[in-house]
């Protein structure tokens, strides 16, 4: 499966550079397989989850506000196609 991860900006991010590719292409998977926000973010949060072992949250839409507290290194924003991803860790 070829994908373009190149049409990803990324706004805010403490995360390094790998895992970072690594939110943006399971996003991409995730816009792929599924067209309803709220089930592109669960397809998000669970392969990090599965992926990274800890407690991840996911917010995916076209417009939202937020004032997140996140763990160190593991907060990423983008958009991606349209929608935008918030994804962190916390706890």
């Amino acid at each position: 499966m070829a994908i373009d991860k190149s049409r990803a900006v990324i706004d805010k991010s403490d995360m390094i550079p790998e895992m970072e590719d690594d939110a943006v292409y399971v996003a991409a998977i995730a816009m792929e397989k599924h067209n309803i926000d709220m089930h592109i973010a669960s397809y998000i949060k669970h392969e990090f989850d599965r992926k990274y072992k800890a407690t991840w949250n996911c917010i995916v839409g076209k417009n939202f506000g937020s004032f997140i507290h996140h763990d160190r290194g593991g907060f990423v924003s983008f958009r991606l196609n349209g929608l935008n991803v918030l994804l962190f860790k916390l706890g």
